[in-house]
């Protein structure tokens, strides 16, 4: 029996931060940029900064509306930067777990006031304390799990479909390696009765060099080869082995960097032809579409014109690989 998967690519609202402040706005440049998606960031509307809830509420129907007007889809709604900076989900005292679930479950309702029912992106980090005890991280990391499974009980109940974890490439943030990441889908898909918990797979998120990673942990490629069947969201960036820089696709950052979008999508639709044989298949299903996202995030010195002229050639980059209606994989 034949299986669809479609390919689209899309962009996240990272580039928006700090500079942009009206829906109508948001929605306009990135169709301008040449992109029909548009994975929206939690640091534009942060569900705890961001005013309070009615205006955010409003804002997020604001959206709503202008998506549709500019052509544009929401795909999810993503962390931002500001959730990375705490000791979340994993934290030893009940209540910055309480907290951060708060933060989740709110964004979920600002999620379906914008038209769309996926959230995903990073609400952790363990602390270097837990981290120097083996058996405290082991911990740390099941109560991660605990809280995704919880959490995906309570999303779906709201009337999300999907919530994403992202790998990571440190340790503090979790998954960071293949066989964690494996480890994790497992344990909070298994039995699951909630909305599914997919992984975020992001091509510059392979650094772990820096911790003492080798080998195939270190290749983007293996990461799609490995979990793009169960991977609803891609991110694209430009960068270095060594970092994840979040570089534009323009020609000067390509000639700097080593992403190659051709062996992403091989890749990606190897793991799905050959997603029986992998141990997911026990707990989960394959995707039926993956948004790969271009999460470009500027320097803070680079000017609005200079960043709108990187994302328009970026598009026009990556639309050589990807038509702007999409790829239709047969498996």
């Amino acid at each position: 029996m034949v299986r669809e998967v479609r390919l689209e690519l899309g962009i996240n609202g990272a580039f928006l931060t700090r500079r942009w402040e009206r829906p109508g706005n948001w929605m306009r440049l990135t169709r301008e940029a040449g992109f029909r998606n548009h994975e929206f960031c939690g640091d534009v509307i942060d569900p705890f900064f961001s005013g309070d809830r009615a205006f955010q509420l409003e804002s997020a129907a604001q959206v709503k509306a202008e998506a549709q007007r500019h052509g544009v889809t929401i795909t999810d709604v993503y962390t931002g930067v500001a959730t990375h900076r705490f000791h979340g989900l994993s934290h030893s005292h009940p209540a910055p777990r309480q907290r951060m679930k708060e933060w989740i479950l709110a964004c979920c309702d600002l999620a379906l006031a914008m038209g769309t029912d996926r959230i995903g992106g990073h609400w952790d980090a363990i602390p270097v304390e837990v981290m120097e005890d083996e058996r405290a991280y082991n911990g740390a990391v099941g109560r991660v799990q605990s809280i995704f499974r919880e959490l995906a009980r309570a999303a779906a109940a709201k009337g999300i479909a999907a919530i994403y974890n992202e790998q990571m490439y440190i340790p503090s943030e979790i998954p960071w390696t293949l066989r964690q990441s494996e480890e994790f889908l497992h344990g909070v898909n298994a039995d699951n009765d909630g909305c599914p918990v997919y992984l975020t797979v992001d091509v510059g998120h392979q650094a772990g060099m820096h911790y003492g990673l080798q080998g195939e942990d270190l290749d983007y490629v293996e990461w799609c080869r490995r979990f793009g069947a169960v991977a609803e969201i891609v991110h694209l960036q430009q960068t270095t082995p060594d970092a994840s820089h979040h570089w534009a696709f323009t020609p000067e950052y390509n000639e700097r960097g080593h992403i190659e979008i051709p062996p992403i999508l091989e890749a990606l639709e190897q793991s799905h032809r050959e997603f029986a044989e992998s141990p997911l298949s026990e707990v989960m299903e394959p995707v039926e579409r993956t948004w790969l996202i271009a999460e470009i995030i500027p320097g803070s010195t680079k000017t609005e014109s200079a960043l709108l002229d990187e994302l328009k050639v970026s598009s026009e980059y990556l639309h050589q690989f990807v038509p702007e209606e999409g790829m239709l994989l047969e498996i």
